[in-house]
């Protein structure tokens, strides 16, 4: 889809309701996430994150969102794909300043060029005791990519028909830390397996933007 099409049409979702959980859970074991969300937000223990799900213009302006691969390292999320986006540090202002100053940190696009247009449903991710907090928003000119070099292996730049495509969403056996050889949902973009938090995080976007669009 070209892109100025796509930025009159998605302003639409500011004023939708969102999926929510029963949408992001069709890409994850809903019961057992539902306990230990409950669980953790008792507890008041968790950790917070911003994320950030930015759509953008190619240099065709061809409509594109785009994704991370992290770096290997000692960590639950090591050589995951995800969105740009990280921890709430003291410096920032609220949630949604942490997933603008870490998407700018992490590819680049300076937090002055983007439009935030939807806050998304907060997610509970257990390995790493974090509640995620997702955002949808645009960039209206082609961005300049600069991938931070410490956490970034590859930027992941995914076409909106492909992003969109029902062929793309297939069926992975995982292990995680709160179920044992599950069979999930999952996304195939770009050659990349996308699952867990960030396809249940992916499923809530699509879902938008079917209404959208």
């Amino acid at each position: 889809m070209d892109f100025r099409d796509f930025e009159k049409r998605i302003v639409k979702v500011t004023k939708m309701e969102l999926p929510g959980e029963t949408v992001q859970f069709k890409m994850a074991p809903m019961e057992r996430l539902q306990e230990l969300k409950r669980v953790a937000r008792n507890q008041n223990s968790a950790k917070r994150a911003g994320v950030l799900s930015l759509f953008y213009p190619s240099e065709d302006f061809e409509t594109r969102l785009i994704l991370i691969l992290r770096k290997t390292y000692h960590g639950v999320h090591s050589a995951q794909v995800g969105f740009p986006g990280g921890k709430l540090e003291p410096e920032d202002q609220n949630i949604q300043d942490a997933a603008l100053r870490e998407t700018e940190e992490e590819v680049g696009v300076p937090r002055s060029a983007i439009s935030v247009l939807k806050q998304l449903t907060e997610i509970y991710i257990p390995p790493s005791n974090f509640f995620v907090q997702p955002f949808l928003g645009i960039t209206s000119q082609p961005p300049k990519f600069v991938p931070e070099e410490k956490e970034v292996e590859a930027l992941i730049e995914v076409n909106l028909r492909d992003f969109m495509d029902d062929l793309n969403i297939t069926t992975q056996t995982l292990s995680t830390s709160y179920a044992e050889s599950i069979e999930v949902p999952a996304f195939q973009l770009n050659g990349h397996i996308v699952w867990g938090a960030t396809a249940m995080m992916l499923n809530e976007v699509r879902e938008l933007l079917k209404m959208a669009l």
